[in-house]
């Protein structure tokens, strides 16, 4: 018996072990769950550090590596790349897909938690997954496992110092944080592009502020863009006429991408096997088309997610709303914990009528508030929009948002990148007063502010809203029959 350590790596993936076993059965359980061409497989030098990246450029968004009897498995904390980890007596498995750890277990139990998180949240938060086994590292930690005396022992996780925290000296004053703001988003686009060489990259143009500033950044820059939009056809809310209207004033071509009820429907399978893990939102099927489309002509492609976390966007509004009237519950104030985990809009609160009794019995004790109360943390943001701005990154953003959208672009091999991810900007939107971020009803006010002369007032300025998938429409009509065949087959 001998301490191994393998990983094998195929585009975006990676798959590895390490700790005592046998190490030639091991090497030919490695082997037979690799499918398809392309795998390579290592044998990793002491220190040496398998990585991936979301962009395909530094920094890595996950690492793996080993010295002095020691696994450390890390994950950035943005959450664009997931790591998972399994341990199989006193052997770690990791990788960076959930699906790639699940033949090595041999009865998998459904996580009852894990399903409650999800109901609550729409994604699984970490470090729980939808098998009891098998277990997700959480953005910004690492995770460290000491070999002692042929014994496996995990480390407690360690977390990783992230700059999203209040600064004690705030920017006040508009103009100089207009012109910071100008100059770090066109910094953290030159870091985006220092490995193009003169090649199209696609943009995701939503219509909206964040991915418009992205196109237009791309545009300033020099760089050849191909704009891909959603159309939904005539149900739901009309975004594409602003991606449109972006598309004509940056003198960009626009591909129009059929996200209409038959074609979502032939998606859903395939966005399912995609996205890994079950991620529950409305768009994951129009994205996962967007890329699929863009697959076809480019390797990169640009989206603007992260902004609505990054500045204070729309989201924040019901938070504000209930900090200022004190919702009450019949228990009587709500706490803030309580007052976030109903921005989800999802079953929390319901649980007696949606599960099954013997499900109920296993989950009523559990306490949904306490999976948000380190992004919650007080002793970290004093004021309530850079708390809430906090939360945003690590909840909605790194456990939601940011992998599912590099997991679609992982599936097309696509590379995905956002200047919102970007650690330098992050940490100076923490030294700027929230009067900047939310004026009036007015959100991401500073944000406009900076890009105003980059693109049309018209979409600068009109009032946010998410993206217009028109589902309630899909559910009723188009796909009612399909629904009850789904839920209820017989």
């Amino acid at each position: 018996m001998s301490r191994e350590f393998r990983a094998a790596r195929h585009q975006h993936r990676l798959i590895g072990y390490w700790g005592d076993g046998d190490g030639e059965r091991l090497a030919q359980d490695l082997a037979r769950m690799l499918k398809g061409d392309g795998w390579v497989i290592t044998q990793p030098a002491a220190s040496e550090i398998l990585s991936l990246s979301a962009a395909g450029l530094p920094p890595d968004d996950v690492w793996v590596r080993v010295d002095d009897n020691c696994l450390t498995l890390g994950r950035e904390a943005f959450g664009r790349v997931t790591l998972y980890w399994l341990q199989i007596e006193q052997m770690i498995w990791f990788a960076s897909e959930f699906q790639l750890l699940l033949p090595l277990v041999e009865s998998p139990r459904v996580s009852i938690p894990g399903l409650y998180g999800y109901s609550c949240f729409s994604y699984l938060p970490t470090p729980l997954t939808p098998i009891v086994q098998i277990m997700a590292m959480g953005a910004g930690t690492e995770e460290v496992f000491q070999s002692e005396g042929g014994n496996i022992i995990q480390q407690s996780a360690k977390q990783l110092e992230v700059d999203w925290c209040e600064t004690s000296v705030q920017i006040t004053d508009e103009s100089i944080a207009v012109g910071e703001l100008q100059t770090l988003l066109i910094a953290a686009m030159e870091r985006q592009i220092a490995d193009l060489r003169g090649e199209t990259v696609g943009v995701f143009l939503s219509g909206g502020l964040d991915s418009a500033i992205v196109a237009a950044l791309l545009v300033r820059a020099g760089v050849k863009v191909q704009a891909y939009s959603l159309d939904f056809g005539a149900a739901g809310i009309a975004e594409y006429p602003y991606a449109v209207q972006v598309a004509e004033y940056l003198k960009i071509p626009l591909v129009k991408v059929d996200a209409t009820a038959g074609r979502v429907k032939q998606a859903v399978l395939p966005t399912m096997r995609a996205l890994d893990i079950p991620f529950g939102d409305g768009v994951t099927v129009p994205l996962y088309l967007l890329n699929q489309a863009a697959s076809r002509d480019v390797r990169v492609v640009f989206n603007g997610e992260g902004g609505d976390q990054l500045f204070a966007g729309w989201t924040n509004k019901p938070l504000i709303a209930a900090g200022v009237y004190q919702s009450v519950s019949p228990g009587g104030v709500e706490s803030f914990a309580d007052r976030y985990l109903r921005t989800f809009h999802r079953l929390w609160g319901y649980e007696a009528q949606v599960f099954q009794s013997h499900v109920y019995e296993q989950i009523k004790d559990i306490h949904p508030q306490d999976w948000l109360l380190d992004a919650l943390d007080p002793t970290f943001n004093q004021s309530l929009l850079h708390r809430s701005r906090r939360a945003g990154l690590m909840l909605k953003g790194a456990q939601n948002i940011q992998p599912r959208a590099t997991n679609l672009a992982f599936a097309h091999s696509l590379q995905v990148r956002s200047i919102f991810c970007d650690r330098q900007l992050a940490a100076w939107t923490f030294g700027v007063s929230g009067s900047l971020y939310l004026q009036g009803a007015c959100e991401k006010y500073l944000l406009k502010r900076a890009v105003e002369g980059w693109l049309p007032a018209e979409i600068v300025w009109r009032t946010k809203r998410g993206m217009g998938v028109p589902l309630t429409s899909w559910c009723l009509a188009d796909w009612w029959g399909d629904l009850g065949r789904w839920l209820n087959p017989g």
